[in-house]
């Protein structure tokens, strides 16, 4: 009999839950938005230099703004409602959002940069506005996350949408079971009613244990969390991703429309490895495709800079060097989309115990708002001062430091239920993977 309910427990965590996967794709869908924006803005600068007749100081500001604001909650929520085995999947949906959103953007450049020059760059942003009322009307329809309804008490309805999000009745009560015991409660405790919270399950004290008298465990979790974010952006995704035609025309490349074309392929090279990566999350892990990710953007930015340097050194055009360069870039972008760009996501809102789940993963968003800014805002008066080779060689040294910090500060999650990471991370550095070891134990005798 303990044989058969292993069995059915295995079967039913391993199988894809439909409804949780559909929570989730709507949760990321405003991440469309976002990088629509992100990437619209890219050649919308082109036009709203040449229209408004502003300065590189002042594009820089506008292109921070224009992309330095959003929204992460879906990488929480998507860990949340997700099963152990799927949560890498669905937690990287918002970052293929973004990439896709991205790629619209590109292509919307290259289609209404045809039109005149006041009216191109005014579709090219305004668009963007009309799918928000109908992803508003989806958003009404989603469920509550269930670990938020325990942390308020709500035990009743936590356990009516862990039944949907679920593939048996067995893992809803298993997970509801570990949710109660994470947030305080007692494992019996009645679920018809809504219960009074433990005093020390509200939220009180939250930002203390987290900054001021933080466990070992959380002070491991919450320096992992910020040095992800830190790092997604400060190894210059966003002066590929934003500035891609200004670094194709210090390349070489000098029409308009094959500079617009050429960043759309930079989209479309972000998007396919992307879906690549949410297919692999959960197979070959989060430690492993990261390490490599990172590997691969020290080679690509290293080339890069070689290039770039070559070609503006160059007094005749050098056709090896604009060739280097474009492969480079697409390049870079296919280890960052394989690693880096999701696993931030997905690593930082798992990491976190439940009580400090939002505010820890809203000091990592913090993080990485502010550094995706500052790329945005200070990549043209870097390469103005060092030279475009010289910013991308200074990314490739960052790219470096960031190997490192992964290497010593990043245990592997994979499979790990949300109720367990501080348990991983309790651990001494050097004795993470006998944490790992005993965790995945667990989680097979279950």
């Amino acid at each position: 009999m303990a044989s058969m309910d292993k069995n059915i427990s295995i079967e039913s965590q391993t199988k894809f839950n439909k409804y949780a996967c559909a929570c989730a794709i709507v949760a990321s869908m405003i991440s469309i938005i976002f990088g629509y924006d992100t990437g619209v803005m890219s050649g919308a600068m082109i036009f709203i230099k040449e229209d408004l007749k502003i300065n590189d100081v002042q594009v820089e500001v506008l292109a921070g703004i224009g992309v330095g604001f959003a929204l992460m909650i879906a990488p929480v929520y998507s860990a949340e409602i997700s099963s152990p085995t799927s949560r890498g999947t669905l937690t990287s949906l918002p970052e293929l959002c973004i990439s896709f959103g991205i790629l619209l953007g590109y292509v919307s450049n290259f289609g209404f940069g045809k039109l005149t020059l006041k009216l191109g760059w005014r579709m090219m942003l305004g668009i963007a506005a009309l799918p928000s009322i109908a992803l508003a009307l989806c958003i009404l329809k989603m469920p509550e996350s269930p670990r938020w309804l325990v942390m308020q008490g709500r035990l009743e309805d936590a356990k009516n949408i862990l039944l949907q999000v679920s593939n048996s009745k067995e893992e809803a009560y298993l997970r509801l079971n570990d949710i109660k015991l994470a947030a305080g409660f007692d494992e019996k405790c009645d679920q018809n009613v809504v219960v009074e919270l433990p005093s020390n399950s509200r939220g009180q004290g939250v930002w203390k244990e987290l900054f001021l008298r933080p466990r070992p465990a959380v002070r491991w979790i919450l320096i992992a969390a910020i040095g992800i974010h830190f790092f997604e952006h400060a190894t210059g995704i966003e002066a590929v991703v934003l500035y891609s035609p200004r670094i194709f025309k210090k390349a070489g490349v000098t029409s308009k429309d094959k500079l617009l074309l050429a960043t759309v392929g930079v989209g479309l090279t972000k998007t396919i490895f992307i879906l690549t990566a949410t297919f692999l999350l959960d197979r070959v892990g989060r430690r492993r495709l990261l390490l490599t990710s990172v590997t691969g953007m020290i080679l690509a930015l290293s080339m890069l800079g070689f290039s770039l340097t070559m070609v503006e050194h160059s007094t005749e055009k050098l056709m090896w060097g604009i060739i280097l360069s474009i492969a480079s870039v697409y390049t870079y972008v296919a280890f960052f989309s394989i690693g880096l760009g999701p696993i931030t996501w997905v690593y930082s809102s798992e990491i976190f115990p439940l009580k400090l789940r939002a505010q820890g993963a809203s000091v990592g968003v913090a993080v990485n708002r502010v550094m995706n800014a500052t790329v945005s805002m200070s990549f043209i008066s870097i390469y103005k001062a060092i030279t475009i080779g010289g910013a991308f060689f200074m990314f490739a040294g960052i790219s470096i430091l960031a190997w490192l910090f992964f290497f010593f500060f990043l245990p592997e999650t994979k499979g790990v239920p949300l109720e367990d990471m501080e348990m991983l991370f309790s651990k001494k550095k050097n004795g993470s993977r006998t944490a790992e070891l005993e965790i995945q134990q667990k989680i097979s005798s279950v």
